[in-house]
């Protein structure tokens, strides 16, 4: 057997090879490229790929597996090259390149708001976070904060969509998905969940506690030492939940909620920090009605459709690998009436400020069955 540092001589050989002949081969797509554009052609043939890859398959004997993995990835890269050379504009390129012509500067620390909830809500904390000068208005519901936006009323609204403890607040996508609006803010708000009620009350005398299902879904090891004795309503909002136990005329009523809550309400706390988790963070976004990219935005947010198809959502995949770009989040959701089909929510490290991200965006819109960009923004 040769030594080591031989064998590496080759390899090191080999890959110059490779390194030359693979320059050679995107040179050569890029000369397709041009032939698809001038004959209006799209960029994927799937036939001929097919081919290339029975060709492969014939001649890699034992590393039938290895090769199918490598030159599939050749030609995915083909693809996202081709797409950059000879796609077609579509309309995402005009929204995002308008987007950052008007944007008015930084991110500003004022302005009109909506959150959905009451005074104390953890919505409004994270509001008066981003915008530390802010004008907040509550309204009833999420879809009563998108409806403030979309009318003007308020420039921005806040809202939560996702826990690290709990998950996505699904109905916040849904209306995400509907009422097209922008994401422009994101910020992080670690959550510390207490269980109020009047002063005096102990533990045994608890007999119903409220809260919003996102606050109860992320202490659900403590409801469960309750042993089914308590009863447990869910409501629109942690700060509404204690606003209700603080005027309840019956005894033993008790919230889910911040400790500034309760201050705020003239409640105390009977247990504390009884999240499942200390590592307990909610995320929450700022929309606005028109699309706005802000100085420093890196990252972006898509809802895309693709086809009930094997290795369809694959080739989504990668488009943004060929990149090098960070996939933050994917999450799938059902289409509404459709038969077992989903949308999926993609959430990315990168910004459209780069030419190479616009086209990669440029050639999901154009593949993807449904395609909403919600935004290129910057987490605080």
């Amino acid at each position: 057997m040769p030594p080591l540092c031989e064998l590496r001589e080759k390899i090191d050989k080999t890959d110059d090879e490779l390194l030359r002949l693979f320059l050679e081969r995107m040179t050569l797509c890029g000369e397709v490229a041009k032939c698809k554009a001038a004959d209006a052609m799209p960029v994927q043939d799937r036939t001929r790929e097919r081919e290339i890859l029975a060709r492969v398959h014939g001649k890699s004997g034992e590393l039938d597996r290895y090769s199918h993995r490598l030159f599939s990835g050749l030609l995915e890269l083909s693809r996202a090259y081709q797409d950059t050379l000879c796609g077609q504009p579509s309309p995402i390129r005009g929204t995002v390149e308008e987007a950052l012509s008007k944007t008015p500067g930084p991110f500003p620390q004022t302005g009109a708001m909506a959150c959905q909830g009451v005074e104390g809500a953890y919505s409004q904390m994270a509001a008066e976070r981003m915008f530390p000068r802010g004008n907040l208005m509550f309204v009833k519901s999420f879809e009563a904060v998108f409806e403030a936006v979309k009318s003007g009323l308020c420039e921005f609204g806040i809202l939560p969509i996702e826990n690290s403890a709990n998950g996505s607040v699904r109905a916040v996508y849904d209306l995400l998905r509907r009422k097209n609006v922008t994401i422009v803010r994101s910020e992080r708000l670690w959550i510390r969940h207490e269980l109020l009620a009047k002063p005096g009350t102990a533990l045994s005398d608890i007999t119903e506690i409220h809260s919003h299902p996102q606050a109860l879904g992320q202490c659900r090891k403590f409801l469960k030492t309750l042993d089914g004795r308590v009863r447990i309503a869910p409501c629109e909002n942690t700060a509404m939940a204690a606003q209700y136990a603080a005027g309840a005329e019956k005894a033993g009523v008790a919230a889910i909620a911040s400790h500034a809550c309760g201050r705020l309400y003239g409640l105390a706390p009977v247990e504390t920090c009884i999240q499942d988790s200390d590592n307990n963070y909610t995320r929450f976004i700022c929309i606005t009605k028109d699309p706005v990219i802000y100085p420093g935005a890196d990252r972006i947010s898509l809802i895309l459709d693709c086809e009930h198809r094997p290795c369809a959502l694959y080739e989504i995949m990668a488009k943004i690998a060929a990149l090098g770009i960070n996939l933050l989040k994917i999450e799938s959701c059902p289409i509404v009436g459709s038969d077992f089909e989903f949308s999926f929510f993609f959430e990315m490290e990168a910004s459209c400020a780069d030419p190479q991200t616009l086209s990669m965006l440029e050639s999901l819109e154009r593949s993807c069955e449904g395609f909403i960009f919600l935004g290129n923004y910057q987490e605080g």
